[in-house]
Order: C-alpha cells, then sequence, then structure tokens
C-alpha cells in the first residue's frame, strides 16, 4: 500500500519540478514532441495555459490520458496533500492548447462532476496505473479536468 507523501518531500517535489518542467516543455516543443515526450515510459503532452496570478501564457509538460477528442488531466501531483500548481491555472483560464508530439489541441479544461469520476478513473488508471496509488497516498479528492474541443478551434 502506497504511503501518505509528508509536507517535506512536497515541498522538496515542488523545488525540482519547476526547473525541470520549463526545460522539459523547451525540449518537447523545439522537437515536436521527438524528445522529452514520455514519464516513467508514458507519454505526457505540453499544455500551454494562462497563469492564474501573472496572466501569463506558460508551457507545462504534464502527463495525460487520451479521452474522445480531448484529453483528460488528472491534477493528482504524486498524490501530494494539495493540488499542483497548474490545477489553480486550468481553474480560471479554462481555455488551453494542448500539444501532443506535433498536434496541437484548442481545448476547454473543466472539472470533471462527481457524477462523472467513478466512469472517468478507470480509463484513467488504464492509461497510468499509478493514479489508483496516488489516490490512496492522498486525503484530498484528486481533481480530473475534462479536456474537450473549443468551440470553432480546429
Amino acid at each position: 500500500m502506497a504511503r501518505k507523501m509528508s509536507t517535506l518531500e512536497m515541498r522538496l517535489m515542488k523545488l525540482l519540478i519547476r526547473p525541470f518542467s520549463a526545460w522539459n516543455a523547451r525540449r518537447y516543443l523545439a522537437s515536436n514532441g521527438a524528445s522529452m515526450n514520455q514519464m516513467q515510459g508514458h507519454e505526457i503532452c505540453v499544455v500551454t495555459m494562462t497563469g492564474a496570478k501573472s496572466g501569463k501564457r506558460r508551457d507545462v509538460p504534464l502527463m495525460y490520458v487520451p479521452y474522445k477528442e480531448g484529453v483528460l488531466l488528472v491534477a493528482s501531483l504524486g498524490g501530494a496533500p494539495q493540488n499542483p500548481d497548474w490545477y489553480y491555472n486550468l481553474a480560471k483560464n479554462p481555455e488551453i492548447d494542448v500539444r501532443v508530439k506535433d498536434k496541437t489541441l484548442h481545448l476547454r479544461a473543466r472539472l470533471a462532476t462527481q457524477a462523472e469520476k467513478p466512469a472517468l478513473w478507470p480509463v484513467c488508471d488504464e492509461h497510468y496505473p499509478p493514479y489508483a496509488d496516488y489516490r490512496v497516498r492522498t486525503d484530498r479528492d484528486i481533481p480530473i479536468f475534462v479536456c474537450e474541443p473549443r468551440a470553432g478551434a480546429k
């Protein structure tokens, strides 16, 4: 059984994530997804989002789950006791661009409802099995963003 993440582990993880994520996103985008396109053997995407506080556009590499015509983004932060910073960006500014290799999807993110989550978790767990452990590691209800094509976007 997975153990809970300590506050110190979470702080250290966040210290390491920021510079690595920025470097990862640059490499991914520069190579059209040919480089730095996996994490723990699973494909990642780069999500271009607007900062909740700064209002600046930023590129964030994230695990993703292909879903219908868009993607699911799981705000797990490895089972940390709090949401990842990008969660607040999507909650405030849901218009995003998701780069999957050399293809850009213009999507709108919305939080999955409690009624939707029982059907979404098996899809997420099948795509990336550690999500099940992350849910055990934390007391919070891990958010799932359902990202669907924006009206009129190509």
